[in-house]
């Protein structure tokens, strides 16, 4: 069996930037243990698998698809990167003559649209909602060690806890943050939490001026540190969207890699991602 692989940076303009997902067009649906197997072999964040919805259909014409997505360890509901760079598959590389794609997913339908060089997604919101900070002591200080923290807050249905730190706190503090795996995975065993967002308010002497800035950590999932995390801003959408009083805003997560997200909070309680990709790697698994 031979099987098409795609690897794009999304989120980035810019090769060897972003974050990397493998996308895996497919003609018929694969056992669950061999998406497992070949999320593995990837040991990339997240890989995806994009099958037609009717026989009859085809890459380049249907505008409807299932898409699942898969980390080196297990399944997940949401992915944004893997979505962006999958519709980008669909439109670059098969040439597909639709503007707007759907992918049926976990996390019900998700659109993604072409605009200008880079693609919108239409996600689901996620509003946290403020919790005690005393109530996650442990996973903060393996997190942020004694650096000052203004807000904590748990989105339950994603599993995602918002950690923001203080105003005092700029960008190079959240950049320079060493955050150890196995300290989180240790410091939190409850099951209420399987994703770490750290957040910080932008700051007018960067340019370009972002609204805020973030990292996320999912090591319950198999992976460390997430590059640049679509899904993860449902949470800081939301969150900043209230807090600075803006729909629209510019994100950018500071890891390594970095990338840049375009973000609308929607008045129908949805949020619109938007971003660009790069195609760096096109091959064939062979089983």
């Amino acid at each position: 069996m031979e099987i098409p692989v795609f690897t794009l940076d999304a989120f980035t303009n810019s090769p060897f930037k972003g974050n990397p997902a493998a996308i895996c067009p497919l003609m018929h649906e694969l056992s669950d243990d061999l998406y497992q197997k070949i999320a593995a072999e990837m040991n990339l964040s997240e890989t995806a698998f994009i099958t037609r919805i009717n026989p009859s259909d085809n890459f380049s014409t249907a505008s409807r698809f299932c898409l699942r997505w898969f980390t080196p360890t297990n399944e997940v509901n949401l992915c944004g990167h893997a979505t962006l760079a999958s519709a980008a598959v669909l439109f670059q590389q098969k040439k597909n003559l639709n503007p707007t794609l759907v992918f049926e997913t976990r996390s019900g339908d998700l659109a993604v649209t072409q605009q200008g060089d880079g693609y919108v997604m239409d996600f689901p919101l996620h509003p946290p909602t403020q919790e005690n900070p005393n109530d996650f002591r442990d996973i903060i200080k393996a997190a942020v060690g004694n650096n000052p923290i203004q807000d904590v807050c748990l989105s339950s249905n994603t599993k995602k806890l918002l950690v923001r730190l203080a105003d005092s706190c700029d960008r190079s503090v959240l950049a320079s943050l060493k955050v150890d795996s196995a300290s989180l995975v240790g410091s939190e065993t409850s099951g209420r939490v399987t994703g770490l967002i750290l957040t910080v308010k932008g700051s007018p002497d960067y340019q370009p001026e972002y609204d805020f800035y973030s990292r996320y950590f999912s090591p319950w999932n198999g992976i460390p540190e997430d590059p640049v995390t679509g899904s993860a801003h449902t949470v800081l959408g939301s969150y900043w969207s209230m807090k600075l009083g803006k729909k629209k805003m510019l994100a950018y997560q500071c890891s390594s890699r970095g990338g840049e997200l375009k973000l609308e909070v929607r008045d129908d309680g949805r949020i619109n991602i938007a971003g660009q990709t790069v195609t760096v790697l096109q091959g064939t698994i062979t089983l």
